[in-house]
């Protein structure tokens, strides 16, 4: 019996199996957690039922949900509250920017809409998840975010995002604050680079992947298990003291200052 029997978990966020929400699921799965999803149109929606069949999970617990809608956010949680009396862990792992916001000098490449758009999908949608999901959380319930050291350091390239995880991790902090009365805990995630569907819209993204190799303690980039494993760790009872934290799993490049050229 895995050390999250028992436990009913939405996932919000899968792209393709190899997305972090994927390893996340698949990791909640091994742990023996109850696993219900959200995918973003139809495009993705056989993506996600794929991922669900393999892991043994009830494929009728698939809803979908576009983050910058109150609406649809609302339904999710209304037709899963026909199918479970409780929610024990909600994982957010939703980021966008326009692509042409991704690529060259932050001041050349930042407009308001752009802005705007970052910072709804991306940072926003948690705390609209939360509120709308509040009334089916227990006592023990974890929510868990996911994010990128670009919110506490300048990344090339990834500019109004860094913005948009900054504001995620606040937000992190501050409903941790608000629900922890509750007994509700929330943490994020700050994972290292990993080739992702998403990652692939970032201009230079390769380059990104050689630094975390070179410049990381342990010479190497992530992978989604490691990141899957980390969070069931975070959103089971082991971590019942753990809230308002971001735990990175980067192979430890967040640390180092300065590199040198290893000759």
């Amino acid at each position: 019996m895995g050390f999250m029997a028992g436990k009913k978990a939405l996932i919000v966020g899968v792209a393709s199996e190899r997305s972090i929400a994927a390893g996340i699921a698949e990791a909640f799965a091994r742990e023996g957690a109850e696993l219900a999803f959200t995918y973003q149109n139809d495009k993705l929606k056989s993506r996600v039922e794929k991922l669900a069949e393999r892991l043994g999970q009830d494929t009728s617990l698939l809803f979908p949900c576009d983050v910058t809608s109150d609406e649809e956010i609302d339904a999710v949680f209304e037709n899963l509250g026909k199918s479970w009396d409780k929610l024990d862990v909600l994982v957010h792992s939703v980021g966008f920017a326009p692509r042409e916001q991704l690529a060259g000098g932050f001041t050349e490449s930042i407009t308001r809409e752009g802005y705007a758009i970052s910072h709804d999908i991306s940072a926003y949608s948690l705390a609209a998840l939360a509120k709308s999901a509040l009334p089916m959380l227990s006592d023990q319930s974890a929510i868990l975010a996911l994010t990128y050291n670009a919110a506490v350091q300048v990344v090339p390239n990834y500019n109004v995002m860094g913005l948009a995880k900054a504001s995620l991790e606040s937000c992190v902090r501050f409903l941790a604050s608000d629900l922890g009365p509750r007994g509700v805990r929330v943490n994020a995630i700050s994972a290292g680079a990993i080739k992702t569907l998403a990652a692939a819209g970032i201009s230079g993204f390769r380059k990104m992947l050689h630094y975390a190799e070179t410049a990381s303690p342990l010479r190497r980039t992530v992978t989604i298990e490691e990141v899957g494993n980390t969070a069931a760790f975070l959103c089971s009872d082991l971590a019942s003291g753990i809230t308002g934290e971001t735990t990175f799993v980067d192979a430890g490049v967040n640390i180092m200052g300065m590199t040198f050229d290893e000759d």
